[in-house]
């Protein structure tokens, strides 16, 4: 009996040539030895987020390589910027940005190599990006698991993240450090009439922590500066809570941190986001890059959906909407949890020259 035509139309519909610019897909090749970076390039042929994930490695090393001397001398130009000198020495300005979690799991080691080594320009975090990293030289955190349970662990005085544990203990050492700053800062700002922002109170603090493990200690040496808009919503705002009945009086500005922040995106020449997770870390970077109508390069790392209409979940072409990532900009949004793949973004990007082959 012979196949029916319609049955035989519909499952063996003929394609269209394929256009020339495909890639086809393909995994890495087990049979042969391969380096880290060879197995780490073989994610773009892979398909689904490794593929996202090969992307991202491709703009990071954009945002890296990237020169004004690349550039054409505009008519224009200031005269500062002529000389071939300081066009081949200025660079893509890099913000990162990442979540309170991340600083509390072992991603902190993977962000402090990028501030040691000045790979970034700016860091924006969250308090608890701030204040953990502080805690963390006071006392260590520790692996649990996602299903203890709260009661008990509240009885015991443990605090958990995720499958992480902290002992509220940490939080007390913290508290016994950072008081006695606060009592400085506040005789500062008496006596010299200087009022404090955020950014300047996390440099004070990664100078007076004086600890080659803390991600702030290098920020300070290296002069990179770190924002935290909401520098109150964690631990830090609870000892402010209590400093403000024992000593009160210190004032903290975020009118001139917004400021700074906004006028570095301004002046970058060039200008590249790399944000993992979303909240508030994520849209105060974006919204800095709306004051240059846009980044020229964005890798977005959260697990994070775009259904709930949430800016933390939403794809880099809703921020081309708003123009906080510009038109025909590099962009792409991996849907992963940033403790698997950042750390194989890093080895692939910045700390590739570093590995042994």
């Amino acid at each position: 009996m012979a196949v029916p035509n319609d049955a035989s139309a519909a499952v063996l519909l003929r394609s269209e040539p394929v256009p020339s610019d495909y890639v086809s897909v393909k995994g890495p090749n087990f049979e042969n030895s391969m380096s880290l970076q060879d197995f780490l390039s073989s994610y773009t042929r892979i398909g689904f987020q490794a593929t996202s994930l090969g992307r991202a490695v491709e703009i990071v090393n954009k945002m890296r390589s990237w020169r004004l001397s690349d550039e054409p001398v505009a008519e224009d130009e200031d005269d500062k910027l002529r000389s071939s000198a300081i066009r081949t020495a200025t660079k893509c300005n890099i913000f990162l940005g990442y979540t309170s979690n991340l600083i509390s799991s072992g991603l902190r080691e993977t962000i402090l190599y990028l501030v040691k080594h000045k790979h970034v320009a700016a860091v924006v975090t969250t308090a608890g990006g701030i204040e953990e990293d502080f805690i963390k030289c006071l006392g260590d955190t520790y692996l649990a698991d996602f299903n203890l349970d709260g009661a008990d662990l509240r009885r015991r005085g443990m605090n958990r993240i995720g499958n992480l544990i902290i002992p509220n203990d940490n939080y007390c050492k913290f508290e016994d450090w950072l008081m006695p700053i606060l009592d400085n800062m506040l005789a500062e700002q008496k006596e010299t009439g200087q009022v404090w922002t955020p950014s300047s109170i996390i440099r004070r603090l990664g100078k007076e922590i004086n600890n080659e493990e803390s991600v702030y200690y290098w920020a300070y040496k290296n002069d990179i500066p770190v924002f935290c808009p909401a520098l109150t919503d964690g631990s830090m705002g609870d000892m402010i809570y209590f400093h403000s009945f024992k000593n009160p009086g210190l004032v903290i500005d975020i009118v001139q941190d917004i400021r700074e922040l906004n006028e570095k995106s301004r002046r970058s020449r060039k200008a590249g986001m790399i944000i993992l997770g979303g909240g508030v870390c994520k849209h105060q970077i974006a919204n800095a890059m709306l004051i240059r109508n846009g980044a020229d390069y964005s890798v977005f790392i959260n697990t994070g959906q775009e259904f709930d209409g949430s800016d933390s979940g939403a794809r880099p072409d809703e921020a081309i909407s708003w123009g906080k990532i510009r038109s025909g900009a590099e962009s792409v949004k991996v849907f992963a949890d940033a403790t698997l793949v950042f750390p194989m973004l890093v080895a692939a990007t910045f700390a590739k020259d570093n590995q042994k082959s």
